[in-house]
């Protein structure tokens, strides 16, 4: 099966963005910064992630993954990756994938597909799935070419796909390796990569590498940089830019030094040192003329625009950044305590920090994000109450906002619950995602309903039980496995991807029915301008009128295998919690909300992963909004007990 030719003319540019000296450098961030600079002039970009690794997807990577999961394995083969993946991020399409397509995606304002991500795993089933089928007609399979030529083929494939709403062929493609350079699994990618930047041509491949330049006795030290540089020419690759990673800007003679022993101009260092922000990498790298070096390489003068993508692209652009400035001077703070199972990894919660953030920046506030674990809130956890659960408890109380993410399993499920009570009974703004709904459907059960009982399937131990004792403790169940899902853990046995829900009648309170309704229209693809928060008054009730004549449809993104159990629902909606969103078959219920509570919102899909940096989230925007009205009210508070001595 031999490659196309590569034609020019027609073709997508590349701009591949690799690492070394250490993983976790900040390629994601920096592969999306670039984007975002080359789609403020008018171009249409995608992205594919690399991931070296075996597995197929990311669907069954435990957030906290540890490599060496067998004991003492880690003994015999140390890694620096710190033996943690983070998040699986879901796309519309159903793909689990790499945390890093999240990025590009907030970013870069684009819906990519699951072929956006390739893995070791992914490209040796496709190779050896041909192989089984003869497309190599007898020929002995290796690595080099058949492998690498696949590869090239599905980079090239994917680059052609559409990820607008312009539905055109985008002109560049962000290619980013993960890893680091030199790991050996890494290596058929490098090999292919370097084929593909031969058969580009010229001014149609850019790379980009990512160095560290560590600061050992106050001193910027190059010699880390170096031998990156020098490691990945000797794999056959020669990066146009060398984006360097540093606590501090870069001093004129650490860029000078870089240049002269890694045979650059000083113009092609690049500095990307620490900032208040992640959205500021941008300006960062524009104000140090990153715009023009990628036109020197690429020749993007060359690609025809029209001017109205120009003028959307500047447009986009300046919200970017007067957005990002302003968040930078933001003086004012909303404390969030976001309550799950895989706290020690804050990453395991990105898409949710990010989501947090964009509804902040247009909230004018900053978030401060505290992490409790939520086995510290179970009594039963402490023989006696420990300084732990004493601390966590005083955490919840004093937030702003309690936020419960997804999760899965049975471990910390207890102290949820109870963040769940404390936010409903303290009318504390509370957001549960996902599995932090069927939490919130739990305790109202329990503590209101009176079903002392009430529990999630996914939540039952039965081993070692009698017929009788499994009969007491199946008997309620509020939330249920999905007939139509396998019980039993595997790849892609969730609902997963993007679904409709419909808002139901008699759902006009619903603050985040009134959101929904008032969200920006579209233009090219990207947000207008106006502010959607002036449609929720201080208090944070809602200010649009909704119409009843036509129900509001919506779509979000979803991962999971448990709902809610529709035989408790007329109970608990008699009691006072409502569910106002359902999917099209009006059987599955979608999002629950409590009326006279500031804002008690539970929704069964994962509102984050569409959150945008122009374009933040409705359910989390309307969370901030409420938490942020009851910062000012403790603020007040405080201060009133303060003057008082």
């Amino acid at each position: 099966m031999p490659l196309q030719p590569f034609d020019p003319d027609t073709g997508t540019k590349y701009v591949l963005v690799s690492g070394g000296v250490i993983s976790g450098i900040g390629k994601g961030v920096i592969a999306s910064s670039l984007g975002v600079l080359l789609k403020s002039k008018g171009l249409r970009v995608t992205a594919i992630k690399i991931d070296p690794y075996m597995n197929i997807d990311a669907g069954l990577m435990n957030p906290l993954e540890y490599l060496d999961s067998v004991n003492n394995l880690r003994e015999l083969y140390p890694t620096d990756n710190d033996d943690r993946h983070g998040e699986c991020f879901v796309l519309d399409d159903g793909g689990e994938v790499d945390l890093d397509l999240g990025n590009y995606e907030r970013y870069l304002n684009i819906t990519l597909t699951r072929a956006n991500n390739i893995t070791t795993g992914k490209i040796y089933q496709h190779v050896i799935q041909l192989e089984r089928e003869s497309a190599f007609l007898g020929k002995t399979v290796q690595i080099v070419p058949h492998l690498t030529n696949e590869v090239q083929k599905w980079i090239q494939r994917v680059a052609k796909v559409p990820v607008d709403p312009s539905k055109e062929r985008p002109d560049i493609c962000i290619i980013e390796l993960g890893g680091t350079v030199g790991d050996i699994e890494s290596a058929p990618f490098i090999e292919a990569l370097r084929c593909l930047r031969r058969r580009a041509g010229q001014n149609n491949f850019l790379h980009c590498h990512v160095s560290l330049v560590p600061v050992i006795h106050g001193e910027q030290k190059t010699k880390p940089t170096q031998a990156a540089i020098k490691a990945i020419r000797s794999e056959g690759l020669s990066p146009d830019i060398i984006a360097c990673r540093c606590e501090a800007k870069l001093a004129d003679k650490t860029t000078e030094k870089i240049a002269m022993y890694c045979q650059v101009e000083p113009s092609q260092v690049i500095a990307v040192h620490d900032v208040g922000s992640t959205y500021s990498v941008p300006p960062l790298l524009e104000d140090q003329g990153l715009i023009s070096s990628l036109n020197k390489v690429l020749q993007l003068d060359a690609i025809s625009i029209p001017k109205s993508r120009k003028d959307s692209g500047t447009e986009s652009w300046q919200r970017w950044k007067a957005l990002t400035a302003a968040h930078e001077a933001a003086s004012e703070s909303v404390e969030i305590c976001i309550v799950g199972k895989y706290t020690a990894l804050p990453d395991s919660y990105l898409s949710v920090k990010k989501a947090l953030e964009h509804a902040s920046m247009r909230c004018h506030r900053k978030v401060d994000t505290k992490f409790v674990d939520s086995n510290d809130l179970e009594a039963t956890t402490h023989s006696e109450p420990s300084a732990a659960f004493h601390a966590a408890h005083a955490k919840l109380r004093q937030a702003s906002g309690i936020l419960v993410p997804g999760g899965f399993g049975i471990t910390g499920t207890e102290g949820m619950v109870v963040a769940a009570k404390i936010a409903r009974e303290n009318k504390i703004p509370y957001l549960g995602i996902c599995f932090g709904m069927q939490v919130a459907v739990v305790e109202f059960c329990r503590h209101v309903c009176g079903i002392h009982n009430a529990h999630s399937e996914e939540w039952e131990v039965l081993d070692n039980l009698t017929e009788e004792e499994k009969a007491a403790a199946t008997k309620d169940r509020v939330v249920i496995n999905m007939p139509e899902v396998s019980k039993t853990p595997g790849g892609a046995n969730q609902r997963l991807g993007l679904r409709t829900t419909v808002f139901q009648e008699n759902s006009e309170f619903s603050k985040l029915r009134a959101l929904y309704e008032s969200e920006a229209p579209r233009t090219n693809g990207l947000p207008a301008a106006s502010d959607i928060t002036s449609n929720m008054t201080a208090d944070g009730e809602p200010t649009t009128k909704v119409s009843s004549a036509a129900p509001l449809i919506i779509s979000e993104r979803h991962r999971h295998r448990y709902e809610v159990n529709p035989r408790y629902v007329t109970m608990m909606s008699e009691n006072g919690l409502d569910f106002i969103g359902k999917d099209e078959s009006g059987e599955r219920m979608e999002i629950l909300e409590l009326k006279d509570h500031p804002w008690f919102v539970g929704v069964q899909y994962h509102p984050e992963y569409l959150s945008k940096v122009l374009k933040p989230s409705m359910p989390y925007l309307g969370f901030m909004t409420a938490a942020a009205h009851r910062a000012e009210q403790i603020t007040d508070k405080h201060t009133t007990v303060a003057n008082g001595f």
